[in-house]
């Protein structure tokens, strides 16, 4: 394989690596404030990518507004999705918990496909799809807009969780929610504003990937299941480890469909997974899902 391919699998897996660094970012939010892991993550990647191509070519909203309304729906399903599932189940074993929230993720599935069928659909890229010439290699503009948006994201949640009052309030409950209680922070706002910030992430997810992959309603369970793979992978609870973990999955993923049959694509996920719970369970930053930051 020559230079050239092997740049342009590296700038491949850079790109998915983001998306699967945005979807793991979610995973971690909820776990930092409430301890839940949250298995419907990939529905609200689904949900985002569907509602903005329905209110974009079938309500015929602008191209912005479809995201806007887009992403406020979707922080809206994930409140509802604490308030009604998470909230109840608060003293419940963790396996209860995961069990909910699989069960939510199959009702949402579900409830996509009624509404929209099983066709896959996609949205226009955001600023054209003819590739940019970096040397030997083609990027797709798409994939700069991904790579960005993960970037920002990153920058947002960190500047949320280390330098705000409000950071400090969801780390608190996190850490210490007896204490934090105590001395006045709602500890259940706190938690229910871990859901909204984890799906409106989810859903910029979805909308940035549905310019450049077509989704369906079956695209969240995929998606989903490798944002988990990534938070293992990069360090559990952490943000950085979470994006860093989606970028090894990427590469590792881009390289492996480049020199193995494409049907071994997916199963690379599971079987870094697999490696990883084994020979370091703690993840690339050195947390562990028992004992995160």
């Amino acid at each position: 394989m020559s230079a050239a391919n092997l740049l342009q699998l590296l700038v491949a897996g850079i790109t998915m690596g983001a998306v699967y660094g945005l979807v793991a970012l979610g995973f971690v939010t909820i776990y930092r404030c409430s301890g839940v892991v949250n298995f419907a993550q990939g529905e609200f990647v689904m949900l985002g990518a569907l509602l903005t191509v329905y209110l974009l070519k079938v309500a015929y909203l602008p191209y912005p507004a479809a995201a806007a309304v887009a992403v406020v729906i979707v922080v809206l399903v994930g409140v509802l999705v604490y308030q009604m599932v998470v909230a109840p189940l608060r003293q419940a074993s963790v396996l209860s918990l995961i069990m909910a929230t699989l069960g939510v993720s199959l009702f949402i599935q579900n409830d996509a496909l009624v509404a929209w069928s099983a066709r896959p659909a996609a949205l226009p890229p955001f600023s054209g799809d003819i590739p940019i010439r970096l040397g030997e290699v083609s990027v797709v503009p798409q994939s700069l807009w991904v790579i960005l948006m993960a970037a920002v994201v990153l920058v947002a949640l960190y500047l949320l969780n280390n330098r705000t009052l409000f950071g400090k309030k969801m780390t608190a409950t996190a850490t210490q929610p007896l204490a934090a209680g105590l001395v006045g922070i709602s500890t259940g706002s706190m938690i229910r504003w871990s859901f909204a910030i984890s799906a409106a992430v989810g859903a910029f997810a979805g909308l940035f990937l549905a310019a450049m992959v077509p989704m369906n309603f079956a695209s969240g369970t995929t998606f989903g299941l490798k944002g988990f793979v990534a938070a293992v992978l990069g360090g559990w609870g952490k943000s950085t480890g979470a994006v860093l973990g989606g970028l090894a999955l990427g590469i590792v993923e881009a390289f492996s469909a480049g020199l193995l049959p494409t049907g071994y694509k997916d199963a690379i996920a599971f079987l870094v997974l697999i490696l990883i719970l084994y020979y370091r369970p703690t993840g690339i930053l050195g947390a562990s899902l028992a004992g995160a930051e």
